[in-house]
């Protein structure tokens, strides 16, 4: 089985040239899959592991815009709708400089396994564009986001293609593409994308849910060794949506985040984050984390390494991908870090995945841990066809009871292909039963 594997991850090499976050996603995943295929060798048969790496429609375009002062530029989008066997294609949309189609398609790719873990019914797929949001005006922004919007239209849907945000794509930026898309489409679809506001569509929870899931899912993890996340300190990388919303809930669950962070630096804050003034200075204000230091007593910006070397006993990565490197997970495991829960998708390293799992810490990969974003999205959905909206503590409700679910999957996958514990193979395992078994029930499509 070894073999076919490796045939699949060659081809996918020599067909997608310098993509190299895309090949690292494929590989996590095909490396993990030699027990299931081994056990039921029917899944290697048709060239399905050939289809399932390869996403069924891929679509770049031009998005030229007009900034404040009358200049023209032009950025490119992308969306890739990689796999639709159980439901619309469903997965954010991106703005950032570094966004190319490698990332795009590594980002869809997990999107696929993770959408699966949550049994909501919905595919895989993910967008964006290498435009920065970053420094530019509320009145750029949306004409950037009405030019991507033209474009982007006449691939989504609300049975076809969902959206939602992900890094640079927040409310604001919802709020634009969703009036262009209602402007070019004369109708009011409130459903073809999520995460938008309360007002016209939106689903309590959904701002919290990634962040809220990631620490629900370290809870669980704990919970099969007999403990919880009282009175432990946790590092948390990041600072946007989803470290914020990890930082609350673990507050809730009696735990300590002392650390966020941003391109300029990490924030080490012993007597414990300030959650309300962090709120005020990203979401409230745009600023830095600087500007937290500046108006908290006690704590401090460090520019130097990463926000891995400050002593933690949970580590919940929130940023990006490849953000934490073998020698960052050498240093949490040194100094005595017991659990890593991801929030940002693939922010682990190959060498730092094989050093937790070397060291038998709990360790949860994005595609599990992360999904309760995507699963409150596609609740928002349920309740766009509903014309209806729950109240906050029904939303929380069905969002815990999806990441116990996510949780017991991988637990019981792990086991069934004889290793107990190993949330990695646990989780693609998982997903990607899922999927094969209905990409098997549809035929060579």
């Amino acid at each position: 089985m070894q073999d076919v594997v490796e045939k699949v991850y060659e081809q996918v090499v020599a067909r997608n040239r310098g993509e190299a976050e895309f090949h690292q996603a494929v590989r996590e995943v095909l490396e993990s899959l030699d027990p299931v295929i081994a056990k039921h060798p029917h899944y290697a048969d048709d060239a399905l592991l050939e289809r399932i790496v390869e996403p069924e429609r891929q679509v770049i375009f031009r998005v030229p815009w007009v900034d404040d002062a009358g200049a023209v530029h032009v950025n490119r989008g992308f969306r890739v709708e990689f796999n639709s066997a159980l439901g619309p294609y469903k997965g954010g949309l991106r703005f950032h400089p570094s966004v190319n189609v490698g990332i795009i398609k590594f980002l869809g790719f997990e999107q696929v396994f993770k959408n699966a873990l949550t049994a909501q019914g919905i595919g895989g797929g993910k967008g964006g564009s290498d435009f920065d949001p970053h420094g530019r005006s509320d009145a750029e922004v949306m004409r950037f986001c009405q030019s991507f919007m033209t474009e982007l239209s006449r691939h989504i849907g609300p049975s076809t293609d969902v959206p939602a945000g992900d890094i640079g794509v927040g409310g604001r930026e919802i709020g634009y593409l969703f009036g262009q898309y209602k402007r070019l489409r004369n109708a009011y679809d409130a459903g073809v994308l999520t995460g938008k506001g309360l007002a016209w569509g939106g689903s309590l929870v959904r701002t919290e849910a990634t962040g809220y899931g990631t620490v629900l899912f370290a809870q669980s993890m704990l919970a099969t060794r007999g403990q919880t996340l009282e009175g432990k300190t946790v590092a948390v990388s990041g600072a946007g949506n989803v470290a914020i919303y990890a930082i609350e809930k673990a507050q809730k669950l009696g735990a300590k985040p002392i650390t966020f962070s941003d391109s300029s630096g990490y924030v080490v804050d012993e007597a414990g984050v300030d959650l309300e003034l962090l709120k005020q200075v990203k979401e409230v204000e745009r600023g830095r984390v600087k500007d937290y230091v500046e108006r908290r007593p006690g704590a401090r910006l460090v520019t130097q390494g990463r926000v891995w070397d400050v002593p933690v006993d949970v580590a919940l990565p929130c940023a990006t991908q490849n953000e934490l490197d073998g020698a960052n997970a050498a240093t949490l495991l040194k100094n005595g870090c017991a659990v890593v829960s991801e929030g940002a998708n693939m922010p682990s390293t190959p060498e730092a995945v094989e050093a937790f799992q070397s060291a038998g810490i709990l360790y949860a990969p994005g595609k599990a841990s992360n999904a309760g974003g995507v699963a409150t999205s596609a609740l928002e959905m349920e309740q766009n066809a509903g014309r209806t909206r729950w109240d906050f503590a029904t939303a929380e409700a069905k969002l815990d009871a999806i990441m116990t679910d996510i949780h017991d999957s991988c637990v019981a996958a792990a086991e069934e292909y004889g290793r107990p514990g190993d949330y990695v193979l646990g989780a693609n395992a998982a997903g990607f039963t899922r999927v094969a078994d209905v990409m098997i029930a549809h035929g060579i499509v």
